[in-house]
């Protein structure tokens, strides 16, 4: 079974950016579909983006247009790019292959 852990959050000002990874061990992601999923406090779990085996995206429409997930296959890594962040984008981002979920890494935006 996968293992994913995510990393690459932080506290960043709002308008700046940062770049989440979730790296896979335990199995190959190459022929899965990932998801981003963020949760904030008092507020639902949100499905952020998703990118399958063919390289297909979709996104959340709260963020269309700032985020950009992305995979490399070779690295068994996929990725998700946020710019123009605001406080609202605060929350646990978490990524999930198959059912296998990451601890999740911590996104702060301050105003």
């Amino acid at each position: 079974q996968v293992q994913l852990l995510e990393a690459g959050g932080g506290l960043v000002q709002a308008g700046g950016s940062l770049r989440l990874s979730c790296a896979a061990s335990g199995a190959r992601l190459s022929n899965a579909n990932v998801i981003w999923h963020r949760q904030a406090p008092g507020r639902q779990r949100e499905l952020v983006a998703t990118i399958t085996s063919e390289y297909n995206t979709n996104y959340a429409d709260s963020v269309k247009g700032r985020f950009t997930i992305s995979r490399v296959n070779a690295r068994n890594t996929v990725y998700l790019q946020m710019n123009s962040l605001n406080p609202e984008d605060t929350a646990i981002y978490f990524c999930d292959s198959g059912g296998s979920w990451g601890p999740g890494t911590q996104v702060t935006v301050s105003s």
